[in-house]
């Protein structure tokens, strides 16, 4: 059996396997003392290195999918460092013996609410896939009110620079004095797509919180800064409606070890 190299990196958690192209392409990925090429498929027996260290055999095999349901607040960036010392969203997360947190998509710093990590690098990759259709929703507060003319383009569809952008669905939901909440879907996520949209039609976005990606909404419960990890059945869940095929049953541990678990009926650990 052999599978693809980039597909084989991203299960082991370097990141998604459009990422490992361009490792692969940049040389920093070697199979058998020879460089990888884009389209190299390997067996279990393959000595995989990335910049010179080996993929464990431990790293390479499908461990269990786990994914985070991350509160992010204002002023994080979702790099793993930023030139400007400011705060990432990885700093808070759980450590990972093997692996590591692959965010799906990104916010960007001036942008809060829910976002998603996983150490699954293929389910983050299909998660972003624009085939899959997952819709992101975001509640928007907007300086001002814009005329019904305005909002009606928003729906129909407006040109920006990199192509024509429209909502699928736009919703009042409410507000006072000069500013507008509104709920707005995208099944994309290009950069700063929401506030683009809304700045074409000459409305100014004074807050942006990203409420649902797919079937997964931001816990109301759950503050900014902290983190929530989807139980056994809601990962399975998540792999079928993305048309994952279900993972295999994780074999049992060799000794006893104490459950630091939720409890029996929770679905989620709370950090």
């Amino acid at each position: 059996m052999s599978e693809k190299l980039q597909k084989v990196l991203a299960r082991a958690g370097f990141g998604s396997r459009r990422q490992m192209e361009t490792w692969i392409e940049a040389g920093r990925v070697t199979v058998d003392g020879s460089p990888a090429r884009l389209g190299d498929r390997v067996g279990d027996e393959a000595d995989i290195r990335v910049d010179g260290q080996p993929v464990s055999l431990r790293q390479r095999q499908e461990d269990r999918t786990r994914v985070l349901i991350y509160h992010k607040p204002e002023g994080e960036v979702c790099s793993r460092s930023d030139p400007d010392g400011r705060p990432t969203v990885f700093d808070r997360l759980p450590r990972l013996g093997i692996g590591r947190w692959i965010s799906v998509g990104r916010l960007d710093v001036n942008t809060s609410g829910l976002l998603l990590l996983t150490n699954d690098g293929t389910l983050a990759n299909r998660m972003m896939h624009p085939s899959t259709g997952l819709e992101r929703e975001y509640a928007v507060r907007v300086l001002g009110l814009p005329g019904p003319e305005a909002l009606q383009q928003l729906v129909q569809g407006v040109e920006l620079e990199d192509g024509s952008a429209r909502f699928e669905r736009l919703m009042e939901a409410g507000g006072s004095g000069a500013n507008r909440w509104y709920h707005v879907v995208l099944t994309e996520g290009r950069k700063r797509e929401v506030r683009r949209l809304w700045e074409a039609v000459g409305a100014t976005v004074s807050r942006l919180i990203r409420v649902r990606y797919g079937a997964l909404k931001l816990p109301p419960r759950l503050r900014p800064g902290r983190w929530e990890e989807l139980d056994a059945p809601a990962v399975a869940a998540l792999r079928a409606q993305i048309g994952m095929a279900a993972e295999a049953p994780a074999a049992p541990p060799r000794t006893p070890r104490r459950r630091t678990g939720p409890a029996r009926g929770q679905h989620v650990r709370r950090r």
